[in-house]
């Protein structure tokens, strides 16, 4: 019995397509493995590792209170940052300074990690007078920059913890029209350190010609006040035309209308996330009702890697290079002040010394041509 299926066996390899090529043309197959070196695999052996080291981004949240950053970013990531939020009543709010509160949650899809934090910023242009409410915002931004520049001047550079914002999500009040002096102050100052995506919060409060018209001017003050608002990169030639059009309605979105919500409503038929009112039903994830899909396909899907990059080559390199310039100008002044030899100003020649260089130079002159005419001469 054991021979028999051994005869199977080995007639099923005989017969098999790859035992066929191998025998019709065995030098073919053993140059093509002569040519393949393996390198081709780079790719797999950095998505693997990528993978099991997990990602982190830093996302912060800005503008003042009442217009859905925490729902917002609860519908995003499908997450509840805010349990234990305690909400400010009207009196509490009006001594209430700038805060920096960070929310750290691990997420986990299909075996990928992302270790998210988000900075939110309680208290921004609540106040009645708001000068320089955006201190706090930029003070921590730069001793996040700060930390990693140590960090990475370090012994210990083999573990180090990226704290640095990578994206600012800045939310812009639909009942305006148009930006107020804190928005552009707020993004003016912010601009340089980290990349601003500015948003139309609530887009539920508009119609839909409302909204394309407050995008309008938005986009013409963004200009004429000359913020630098992140800009989406352009695509490669070898892109497909799916991608190609999906970054062409991005940039033709910017700035999104965004609606949140928490809450799972029954609209024809179906279970969606949305907003019940009494005239009907907004869905949150309805590209007819809102831009939220299209906040979320760039945040998270195609230019989260992008955003991580422009702050790390853009945004984290400028601040450095100031920082080596301070640091260089500093040691350059301690080592003038502290030099054991005193640097003293050359001395400027006097009339007499000039003079007497002048009659030296017309003795020598009649020597020096008798020297190259008794050259030329031969003499």
């Amino acid at each position: 019995m054991d021979s028999i299926i051994i005869q199977e066996r080995l007639v099923e390899r005989l017969l098999s397509p790859r035992t066929q090529a191998q025998r019709s043309h065995p030098a073919k197959l053993k140059d093509h493995e002569k040519q393949y070196v393996g390198f081709a695999t780079l790719p797999n052996q950095v998505h693997r590792k990528s993978v099991k080291k997990g990602f982190d981004f830093t996302l912060m949240v800005a503008g003042e209170s009442g217009l859905g950053k925490s729902t917002l970013v609860n519908s995003l990531f499908l997450t509840d940052l805010y349990k234990d939020r305690k909400l400010l009543n009207a009196e509490e709010r009006i001594s209430q300074t700038v805060e920096i509160v960070k929310h750290t949650v691990d997420i986990e899809e299909k075996g990928v990690k992302l270790k998210l934090t988000i900075v939110d910023t309680p208290g921004f242009g609540d106040a009645v007078n708001n000068t320089e409410c955006w201190k706090p915002i930029t003070d921590y931004i730069d001793q996040q920059f700060e930390q990693y520049f140590r960090d990475e001047s370090g012994l210990n550079r083999k573990n180090i913890q990226d704290n640095r914002v990578h994206c600012c999500l800045y939310f812009i009040s639909p009942f305006g029209h148009g930006l107020r002096p804190v928005d552009v102050e707020f993004m003016k100052a912010l601009h340089e350190k980290v990349n601003i995506v500015p948003l139309i919060a609530k887009a539920d409060c508009l119609i839909p010609s409302e909204i394309r018209k407050l995008k309008e001017r938005i986009r013409e003050e963004i200009d004429k006040f000359g913020i630098k608002v992140y800009q989406f990169p352009e695509c490669d030639s070898d892109e497909d035309e799916e991608f190609k059009q999906q970054d062409r309605e991005l940039k033709e979105s910017a700035p999104f209308a965004v609606i949140g919500s928490n809450t799972v409503v029954e609209a024809k038929g179906q279970r969606v996330r949305g907003r019940l009112y009494p005239w009907g039903i907004v869905e949150v994830e309805n590209q007819a009702h809102c831009d939220f899909v299209k906040l979320r396909n760039m945040l998270i899907r195609t230019h989260m890697h992008d955003l991580k990059d422009v702050t790390c080559d853009v945004h984290y390199e400028n601040y450095r290079a100031q920082c080596i310039q301070q640091m260089t100008s500093k040691l350059t002044q301690d080592n003038r002040i502290e030099s054991p030899i005193p640097i003293l100003p050359l001395p400027t020649p006097d009339t007499e010394t000039e003079k007497l260089i002048k009659m030296k130079d017309e003795e020598v002159r009649p020597l020096f041509c008798l020297g190259l005419l008794g050259v030329g001469t031969g003499i």
